[in-house]
């Protein structure tokens, strides 16, 4: 996408988002609300918490070491309910659907690399870096973006798709559009020139409802609700397209309507297809899991690089081994818009930001109880919650060390 994307006149980029009641996104939740819920109690769990969903049914499965007690089966239900699912009628209800817990411990083969990386256990580290002696929980590759396209250095179509779903559900729960139910998705193309946003293409909405309201009324409402208060005006114009509900009927969803699985919507939790993807999932994962906190991290180093104009676009790549403290590599991607070289911001990004998951869950301190708020409506961007990898304090010491003061 690179050349064309930034040199093409015309060129159309697409992002979803899902609201909270999706079934993949109910899974997330409860992964994360479980996760949350240990680590309040012990801070160094350790939790791979998955989810699934059906018609009646949550069943919770994983790998978790702790010494906290926690009712998974009483947050599974109070997470379905606080969504919304609280009466038969909607296709699935927490206080009557059934819950099945399958919970193991941590392999032992993979604690031993994480309990003590590789460099520790050879040497390489001194007495003062025991404390940051974790090994990565398992090999992969992270992505981190971000970009001058919003106020919160996010990509145009994922900030629109994620805003539209957050207005669904806010105009569900005050009252305002009654007859909405919790499951709903958004879509947003938005046309470019040139690497820049020109214009709103097409706006998908599809929300779940009561069955006697009448498609035209929810197109109206929607457009009138939901679309207006979202959209900047001057990204719409008489070309722009709006699809609500093109199926026609959205009566039957949530679990009812299609199983749903944590770790699903990987897409819809990062950049909305806009950058590369690791593949790892973030939901029920304590920190020592590199596909959640080293995705933090390099989100917190492009955040801060393009903010400090080093760049105007730019994705990082950072990848580990299973047991290795260190990354095995670090790269950057910036289309053309550096104001330093590649080679510039990737010595920039050793010197100022300790790569190693220890140092990484120290630097962002992810041994709190705050991912549930991020399992629905996106881990980027959010300006509606106070993330340590949205900050931006190391804008003025990478200004300074790249020579733009």
């Amino acid at each position: 996408m690179e050349l064309s994307f930034m040199q093409d006149p015309q060129y159309f980029l697409t992002s979803e988002s899902v609201t909270e009641g999706h079934p993949d996104k109910i899974c997330d939740q409860i992964s994360d609300a479980i996760l949350d819920a240990i680590i309040g109690e012990d801070p160094d769990a350790r939790v791979a918490c998955d989810c699934a969903v059906t018609t009646g049914l949550v069943f919770v499965t994983g790998e978790i070491t702790t010494d906290a007690y926690v009712e998974i089966a009483d947050i599974a239900r109070q997470t379905v309910i606080d969504i919304g699912y609280n009466r038969a009628k909607y296709g699935f209800d927490g206080e009557t659907c059934g819950v099945l817990v399958s919970i193991k411990e941590q392999s032992t083969d993979i604690a031993m690399g994480v309990d003590e990386a590789l460099e520790h256990k050879e040497g390489q580290m001194t007495e003062d870096d025991k404390i940051e002696a974790i090994g990565a929980g398992d090999q992969g590759m992270m992505i981190g973006f971000a970009c001058t396209e919003t106020p919160e250095y996010m990509p145009l179509p994922i900030s629109l798709a994620h805003k539209l779903t957050r207005r669904l559900a806010e105009v569900r729960k005050d009252g305002t559009l009654d007859y909405l139910r919790p499951d709903g998705k958004s879509q947003v193309t938005v046309e470019y020139a040139y690497g820049k946003p020109k214009r709103g293409d097409t706006v998908v909405i599809s929300t779940q409802h009561h069955p006697e309201v009448t498609r035209e009324q929810i197109i109206a409402d929607v457009i009138e609700h939901v679309i207006k208060p979202t959209v900047p005006t001057e990204f719409l114009d008489d070309e722009t397209r709006y699809l609500i509900n093109p199926t026609g009927r959205f009566v039957i969803g949530g679990p009812q309507g299609d199983a749903g699985l944590t770790g699903r919507k990987v897409i819809v939790d990062t950049y909305g297809g806009i950058a590369r993807h690791g593949g790892g999932a973030f939901s029920g994962k304590d920190a020592t899991k590199v596909d959640r906190s080293a995705s933090y991290m390099v989100r917190y180093i492009a955040k801060n690089l393009v903010a400090a104009g080093i760049v105007e676009r730019l994705e990082v790549q950072v990848s580990y081994a299973i047991g290795v403290a260190r990354p095995t590599s670090v790269a950057v991607e910036t289309f053309g818009t550096g104001a330093i070289s590649d080679e510039a911001i990737v010595a920039l990004i050793e010197k100022n930001f300790d790569l190693r998951p220890g140092a990484i869950i120290r630097d962002l301190d992810l041994r709190r109880p705050i991912f549930k708020q991020t399992a629905a409506y996106g881990h980027f961007g959010r300006d509606d919650l106070d993330l340590p990898w949205e900050r931006l304090d190391k804008v003025e010491i990478l200004k300074e060390q790249a020579g733009l003061d």
